[in-house]
């Protein structure tokens, strides 16, 4: 049991070492490699916060005008684009009468002067997919993909990249493979390759799969390609503009100096009622909080004024659940029960309560970040992480916590969990 007694200082050091990133990030090199973890201070605000870019998308050589069904495609790939770079807070509009996609989306997290071909350039290539024989000659379309994207093999230890096409696709494919075996079939971004397989049998069956030497990441970044580029038409941009916030920088500072104020008031009101459980539990809502800031700020994960609600809001499902443990160990102490045994069955008793009232909204959140899109995806991220950073922090980590500080003979006093034992 004396074992546990450096639990609760090591815990702290983690949280203030996890708070020093939280706040200002980390950079580092191991060997030639530069790795850098961006902080709060970097974060990406959606364009409600801080605005962002305006693009307008329209077909690059077309034969013909586009379908309503080909823009919404295009529409389509350009929303799963940015749900792949984490940009949640985006407007997409397709005008049919025009042939052109408006798309706007925020500035990223450090630029600060408006440079239209970087901001562009952060949404991947539009260019059309086309796959091609030695000769030139196009033998499928881009559009023809179903789904691309990388696997691991556990037999071979390697990457690899899965295709899937419909049924156009299959059998285009069936014809050129069967042709072109021990040959090339090249992957073209518009003029430029970006993939050189060979093909080693005829592949019959709608699926395919590009093997070679990848690195997780190689394989990753070549099936979102492939994925990106499954235009049924080519894309260009020249029209491109700055936007205004739509609420501004004041308000987010409102916002912030609010949660900040609320969060000091809760702490206090934990620390006086409760004693040392609720001095506990600021540090264990210290440690959710710095792990929400976290869980935004190293993927870059747009970061709106629904999603600031959903982290308060998660902050006070983490005080409910604190609230809850103290309760219990303050009436396992009324029974007569010593602190460490109350300890133990408060937390065991309150574990219940407090799992089936965040995993009711865990479940909502996942709906939400998995459904929804832009500032909808935004609350849903947020309010998820911080619905499983409670179980972590407001129930393991508190409970270490409190174990360990009771291994001190002088913290072990009724008074200093809020109650008194019952005489019997």
């Amino acid at each position: 049991m004396r074992g546990r007694k450096p639990v609760f200082f090591i815990l702290v050091a983690i949280i203030a070492v996890l708070g020093y990133i939280a706040a200002y990030g980390l950079e580092f090199s191991i060997g030639d490699k530069d790795y850098s973890f961006k902080g709060a201070n970097k974060m990406r605000y959606g364009i409600d916060i801080r605005g962002g870019i305006e693009a307008i998308y329209e077909p690059k050589d077309a034969q013909e005008k586009p379908t309503e069904e080909q823009l919404e495609a295009a529409r389509a790939i350009i929303e799963t684009r940015l749900d792949f770079q984490n940009i949640t807070d985006r407007e997409i509009t397709v005008d049919v009468d025009n042939s052109m996609i408006i798309v706007r989306f925020p500035w990223q997290s450090e630029e600060i002067d408006f440079d239209p071909q970087a901001a562009i350039a952060e949404l991947g290539e539009t260019a059309l997919l086309t796959f091609r024989d030695p000769e030139g000659n196009v033998v499928l379309k881009g559009d023809m993909i179903v789904k691309s994207q990388s696997d691991f093999n556990q037999q071979n230890n390697s990457y690899y990249i899965d295709l899937e096409f419909n049924e156009e696709g299959k059998e285009l494919f069936k014809e050129a493979t069967t042709r072109l075996v021990n040959q090339n079939i090249g992957i073209y971004m518009d003029e430029d390759m970006i993939s050189n397989p060979v093909v080693e049998t005829a592949i019959t069956e709608g699926r395919a799969q590009i093997t070679g030497r990848f690195t997780a990441d190689e394989a990753k970044a070549l099936a979102n390609k492939i994925s990106s580029g499954s235009l049924p038409f080519s894309l260009k941009t020249e029209n491109n503009s700055s936007i205004s916030p739509t609420l501004g920088k004041s308000a987010l500072d409102i916002t912030v100096k609010a949660a900040i104020l609320a969060f000091i008031l809760v702490c206090l009101f934990m620390i006086f009622y409760y004693r040392l459980p609720g001095f506990v539990a600021v540090f264990a809502l210290c440690l959710q909080l710095i792990g929400q800031l976290l869980a935004l700020s190293l993927p870059q994960f747009t970061l709106t004024l629904p999603g600031i609600a959903a982290v308060i809001l998660s902050i006070g499902m983490g005080v409910d659940a604190n609230i809850i443990s103290s309760e219990r160990i303050k009436e396992e102490i009324r029974d007569g029960k010593s602190v460490g045994a109350s300890v133990e069955a408060g937390f065991h008793k309150a574990f219940s309560a407090v799992f089936d009232g965040n995993i009711t909204v865990m479940i909502v959140a996942v709906i939400i970040w998995y459904l929804g899109s832009g500032t909808m995806k935004s609350f849903g991220y947020s309010l998820l992480t911080g619905v499983i950073l409670n179980f972590l922090a407001g129930v393991t980590v508190s409970r270490m916590m409190i174990k360990s500080l009771i291994q001190f003979k002088w913290l072990r006093k009724p008074e200093l969990y809020g109650a008194r034992r019952v005489a019997k």
